[in-house]
């Protein structure tokens, strides 16, 4: 029987090493299923979400197939096992992952990642090493100028497989995989299971164990969302005044735009935080210096947009800022999710105009959080934490130097202790960014105590809206929207059948569709769950959307009808569905 509280006690001593040293006291929930799943040797069909732990299960499920019964690994080869995920932050972050892991066991873990030296990465890999860790691309090419050899891979993994399909990776990965032993074992770990996940574990896996690890209100459970009301023009105030009370170690603020992110990066360096910035045009060295002087303490605040942030995974980061509202639930959850992961507690505060309050309310609705709402921080507020973190500050906590107490009669022949103490906290509020004045705008939605929020299923909500809701989707004919291509990203994301989807008009930046009344929260609730956060889509309420009440001459509400036809030169046009059957 194994003792109690030992967190891992079937691994071997190399591996129960690394856990303690990293303070794991027990197993997450993909942890524990993942272990005991690959224990019966079976390749495995996992869905976890992001920030589970799944890196450190999967680690551990390979280390028995590439240790072979030895305590330790044997000397750098050819590579034993492959992971492969969609970014190279992610990349490069299960990189790290593996090595702190395999480090007690003598493991090599090699990165082969876009945007990296080609060539410095094989003569790594022709040096020898155990793990390879890469993106789809990158690994393709290392295969087709035959620098990565894959006869002696035991294990293949492919993390965050929904991911890397929906920005079009399949070819590669079944490239990849077709160049593997066919008797490796194959654990495919992905956020969601659509049928194109499906095809390709019945392709490429043998008799998959699949494991559904609920690990959403566990997620929850390690962030605190708050939602604090704001004077728009007072958001970078606030953001200021968040991170002062804060305090904390490393903290991210997301923004909608890179324009927008550049800015706030300034006023905060202005104001005196040390900041990075991270958005789509940095190149990759300068995206892991500002990742580098994260993880280091040189910088604290990094400000980012969506897409540049994915994949991030900085251990002391516990705090998350969304000085723009996400566009929906999914970002939501996805910016969230940079803290509160795998057991670490963290805080999620969004910052809300009365505006947009029923729009927060509504992300809120779907993502399944209840926030604390509050006004922001006042300096006042601040001034009183930097006096009670003052007497912890180790200025005070550290035992003086003998060269400080040789100070201390010169000091106190010309000055009064209260005199030295005054000129002390105002040294120490000097090293501060000076807090700002805000406003609390209050609660302007007239809602009383009693009241209920916004609930996306209320039946006598989607009654109100008649027998359709339309939507709005993110995607238009510049993106080459097509009707079939849609229609089943349509129906897998939101988990409705065709015949549930009605019109479906084609814009230049948008395509607007109708969602029966009966499935348009289940399809609404289903679509910020899953997929990627770029793809977004909104409903549209009212008797006609706001921007088609003053549309140019010929342009026509989707309320006027699905097969009544538009006069002039049209705005967009009406595709109807493939046929069925």
């Amino acid at each position: 029987m194994s003792p109690p509280n030992v967190p891992f006690p079937s691994l071997p001593a190399p591996f129960e090493r690394a856990l303690a040293d990293r303070d794991y006291a027990e197993p997450t929930p993909v942890q524990s299923a993942v272990l005991e799943a690959a224990s019966e040797g079976r390749d495995l069909l996992v869905s976890a979400q992001t920030g589970s732990g799944k890196t450190v299960a999967y680690g551990l499920a390979m280390a028995g197939m590439l240790l072979d019964g030895a305590d330790m690994l044997a000397p750098a080869g050819a590579p034993l096992a492959l992971v492969i995920a969609p970014t190279r932050e992610l990349a490069l972050q299960v990189q790290r992952e593996l090595m702190w892991l395999y480090a007690p066991a003598g493991g090599r873990v090699t990165a082969c990642v876009g945007g990296m030296d080609p060539r410095r990465e094989a003569r790594a890999l022709q040096e020898g090493t155990h793990i390879v860790v890469g993106t789809p691309g990158r690994l393709r090419d290392h295969l087709e100028r035959r620098t990565l050899v894959t006869e002696a891979m035991a294990c293949v993994v492919l993390d965050e497989a929904d991911e890397m399909l929906d920005l079009g990776f399949r070819e590669d990965i079944e490239f990849i995989l077709s160049a593997t032993p066919h008797q490796r074992s194959t654990f495919l770990f992905s956020a969601t299971l659509p049928k194109a996940i499906d095809s390709l574990a019945a392709r490429y896996q043998r008799d998959a164990l699949r494991l559904a690890v609920k690990s959403e209100t566990r997620g929850h459970a390690d962030i605190a969302y708050r939602a604090i009301r704001v004077v728009p023009r007072e958001i970078e105030h606030v953001v200021l005044n968040l991170l002062r009370a804060a305090d904390a170690p490393t903290a991210i603020v997301f923004c909608n735009t890179r324009n927008a992110v550049r800015h706030l990066q300034a006023s905060l360096t202005e104001r005196g935080f040390s900041t990075v910035a991270l958005s789509g045009e940095l190149g990759q060295g300068e995206r892991n210096a500002a990742l580098q002087a994260l993880r280091d303490g040189r910088a604290k605040v990094c400000v980012a947009t969506d897409v540049a942030a994915r994949g991030i995974d900085l251990p002391t980061l516990s705090l998350v800022i969304h000085a723009d509202l996400p566009h929906d639930a999914e970002v939501l959850q996805h910016r969230s999710g940079r803290t509160g992961r795998a057991g670490r507690k963290g805080t999620s505060v969004l910052l809300v105009p009365n505006a947009r309050r029923r729009r927060a309310e509504q992300m809120f609705a779907m993502a399944k959080v209840s926030p604390e709402w509050s006004g922001p921080p006042s300096a006042d507020e601040i001034r009183r934490l930097d006096g009670e973190r003052m007497l912890t500050d180790p200025l005070f906590t550290e035992e003086p130097a003998e060269e400080d107490l040789a100070l201390v009669e010169t000091l106190l022949a010309g000055r009064t202790p209260s005199e030295l103490a005054a000129i002390l906290a105002r040294v120490y509020r000097t090293r501060l960014p000076a807090p700002e004045d805000v406003t609390d705008p209050g609660d302007a939605s007239g809602r009383g105590a009693g009241r209920p929020p916004y609930d996306p299923m209320d039946p006598e909500k989607i009654a109100a809206m008649g027998p359709a809701v339309w939507f709005r989707l993110n995607l238009g004919r510049r993106d080459n929207a097509d009707p079939r291509r849609l229609l089943p990203m349509l129906t897998r994301r939101g988990a409705i059948d065709r015949q549930e989807i009605g019109a479906i008009r084609i814009f230049d930046r948008e395509t607007k569709f109708e969602v029966r009344g009966n499935a348009a929260s289940r399809f609404a609730a289903a679509f910020a769950r899953n997929g990627s956060p770029e793809i977004q889509v909104e409903a549209l309420t009212g008797d006609a959307p706001p921007a088609e009440r003053k549309g140019p001459k010929g342009f026509q509400s989707p309320r006027a009808g699905k097969h009544q036809r538009q006069v002039g030169k049209p705005e967009g046009k009406v595709a109807r569905k493939p046929r069925q059957g």
